[in-house]
């Protein structure tokens, strides 16, 4: 099946295997909460037992071997009006949703520490914006 639409995470890659898992799984659920039209229905078996439902599109991981990279990205991203999150290396010490929101609030757009960005939108347009990346391994 072909998708119109694509979700790209991407990650510094010398991130420890805990952090990429936790920046994935924050970031992919951002595009679930803020575009409800991207996850299905609950999965119900045969006994009736009903499951929470998944993201509708894949989510595809890729790996930014510098910060510089990471950020070239976001700028692609965002010059091309995609939907973007991000999840910074200070997040990785905090607790709870008030200490995310003032940990983003100290910093600019220039001066964040990115650990990783997700991106959504049109394939061709995500394309574009992780050009020469590769997928995380």
């Amino acid at each position: 099946m072909i998708y119109e639409n694509k979700i790209a995470v991407v990650l510094k890659s010398d991130l420890k295997d805990w952090q990429k898992l936790n920046a994935t799984a924050f970031l992919a659920s951002a595009v679930g909460i803020k575009f409800p039209e991207t996850h299905g229905r609950p999965f119900v078996n045969k006994s009736g037992s009903e499951y929470l439902p998944f993201l509708k599109l894949p989510v595809l991981v890729y790996s930014a071997e510098t910060n510089e990279q990471l950020k070239r990205v976001l700028t692609r991203a965002r010059e091309r009006e995609l939907h973007t999150g991000i999840y910074t290396t200070p997040l990785f010490a905090t607790k709870n949703e008030e200490q995310n929101l003032e940990e983003i609030s100290k910093e600019t757009d220039e001066s964040q520490d990115l650990a990783g960005i997700v991106i959504y939108g049109l394939n061709k347009k995500v394309d574009k914006a992780i050009d020469g990346l590769k997928f995380h391994l």
